[in-house]
């Protein structure tokens, strides 16, 4: 397993679930799931697995050597098989926040989605505010998943920001909802 120089807890653990650095081994599932998931990513065309190979040689394995990457990724496992991924993005240091990011396996949306973004944001809080001691984490949601919001709220987030007709989506433009969380250990 690879391991994050930033980190010294590299394994978070709520029951059967885990988050553990990103692994190579996921990647393809990973590029499947993003491709299967487009319309509420930021992503604007599909992923093949030479691009998908490219971003984890140039983007991902140099995270695992700096002391303050701008992003941490995790595979997310359910008895060591990765059923989704997500980590701190756009981590901004000197303000101490950092955007939230999570997929699961597609077919897990309709039942699990929910539990699996609960027991995510269970795991991914520590590593935040424990582990990097960052002051804020916030989403930023295209407007198109109305499960995520009751999700958030449960988690102890709060809705921060509505940017009205943010960004074109299937001929219309809609709205990006911001929700954060503050760290409550500071």
């Amino acid at each position: 397993m690879k391991k994050y120089r930033g980190l010294k807890q590299q394994v978070w653990q709520y029951g059967d679930y885990e988050l553990v650095p990103i692994r190579d081994k996921d990647r393809l599932a990973i590029m499947r799931w993003r491709n299967e998931q487009m319309y509420h990513l930021r992503q604007s065309s599909e992923l093949t697995p030479e691009d998908q190979d490219r971003y984890f040689e140039k983007v991902v394995a140099p995270l695992f050597e700096l002391e303050r990457p701008n992003q941490v990724l995790f595979s997310y496992l359910h008895k060591a098989k990765c059923i989704g991924y997500g980590g701190l993005v756009h981590i901004n240091w000197y303000d101490g926040n950092a955007e939230l990011s999570f997929i699961m396996q597609t077919s897990l949306e309709e039942e699990g989605f929910a539990f699996h973004w609960s027991t995510y944001l269970k795991m991914i809080e520590k590593v935040a505010f424990q582990e990097l001691n960052l002051h804020k984490v916030f989403t930023y949601a295209i407007d198109l998943r109305p499960k995520l919001y009751p999700v958030l709220k449960e988690a102890g987030f709060t809705q921060e920001a509505i940017l009205k007709d943010h960004v074109f989506f299937d001929g219309s433009y809609v709205d990006v909802i911001l929700h954060r969380k503050l760290n409550t250990n500071e």
